[in-house]
């Protein structure tokens, strides 16, 4: 018989939570708590992409920050490699720190329009001690021609680039330090179309020639696709569904996401889609619904239990877990 091998993630997220305080009155008190991520968890494993996809203000943008202590969680636990990166300080986070890395969603405003580009990406092997002025000349010639630019462009300055290649020379930042693990956030959605597919297919050869593990923090649910091994959705500050790429595309199991897959555009205009209308706007996390955060637009909500209960992430099919306590009429 044939033993399954158990995959160690190389992250893995916690319990994660980031509130954050409301102040009023004229003594400037604490009135309440924005909860913009309350309670996720989900692990990243050596070498792949976890798409990380939701509306507008859902939170994953917060979750991606705080996975790297540019913002400081409430509670949680980020496991990278057997190291609580949450509790980790001084030298210890500084270490941590070399292995995971960011690109920004504007590649223009992530740059220091004062310093040529070389200089802004030599900045990180200075920080951190690494080399002589000439080794690390030469690593940034050498990240720069992993990313399609030449050896000239490190003289220049942001202005003189397009988007495109302003996001090149972001993920040539991240790539100084030889890092193990991405976080992408939004990383094409400033950019054209056609620069997007180029950018794209730059970030999947670049992990499968240097092993790279991603968090592909998006909105676009085409580019995910393309892009991702797995996909979780998050809703109003939880994960509401994970599964791999193909699975949540074939067959969504959460309300929410069926909501999200039936508005992409079709890929052939033969195909026929059915386009699901979520009724009301999507709560505050200042006040979210009681029970599932989802039940006041879900179709399949049942009063008395959904408003009531809240929904726990569960394994209905292999590596496909819902947060959906009616999500089984969808199998």
């Amino acid at each position: 018989m044939k033993k399954t091998t158990k995959r160690t993630p190389l992250v893995e997220v916690r319990e994660l939570k980031k509130y954050y305080p409301v102040h009023g009155g004229l003594l400037k008190r604490q009135v309440a708590e924005v909860k913009a991520v309350d309670d996720v968890s989900f692990a990243i494993f050596p070498g792949e992409t976890l798409g990380l996809v939701g509306e507008s203000g859902c939170g994953k943008t917060t979750v991606s920050k705080a996975i790297l202590r540019l913002e400081e969680a409430s509670a949680g636990e980020v496991i990278f490699e057997g190291e609580d990166v949450l509790a980790a300080g001084g030298a210890d986070l500084k270490r941590l720190r070399r292995d995971m890395q960011i690109v920004f969603q504007d590649p223009f405003s992530s740059l220091d329009p004062r310093l040529p580009v070389g200089e802004s990406i030599a900045e990180a092997l200075l920080v951190h001690g690494i080399g002589t002025p000439q080794e690390r000349f030469e690593r940034v010639l050498e990240v720069l021609r992993k990313v399609g630019l030449e050896s000239y462009h490190a003289a220049r300055y942001p202005h003189q680039f397009s988007g495109g290649q302003r996001q090149r020379i972001g993920i040539a930042r991240a790539l100084i330090l030889d890092p193990k693990f991405i976080v992408l956030d939004e990383p094409v959605s400033a950019l054209d179309v056609s620069i997007q597919a180029q950018v794209l297919n730059l970030l999947s050869d670049l992990q499968a020639e240097l092993g790279l593990t991603y968090l592909f923090v998006a909105h676009n649910l085409a580019v995910v696709e393309h892009i991702s091994h797995r996909v979780a959705v998050m809703y109003l500050g939880r994960i509401a569904e994970i599964a791999p790429r193909d699975n949540l595309f074939s067959k969504p199991l959460h309300p929410y996401t069926q909501a999200l897959m039936s508005a992409v555009p079709k890929k052939h205009p033969a195909d026929k889609k059915e386009r699901i209308i979520l009724s009301g706007d999507v709560p505050s996390p200042l006040n979210p619904p009681s029970g599932c955060r989802f039940h006041p637009r879900c179709p399949i909500a049942r009063m008395g239990h959904c408003d009531v209960e809240e929904p726990q992430l569960r394994e209905l099919e292999p590596e496909h877990w819902v947060a959906c306590h009616y999500a089984e009429e969808f199998i």
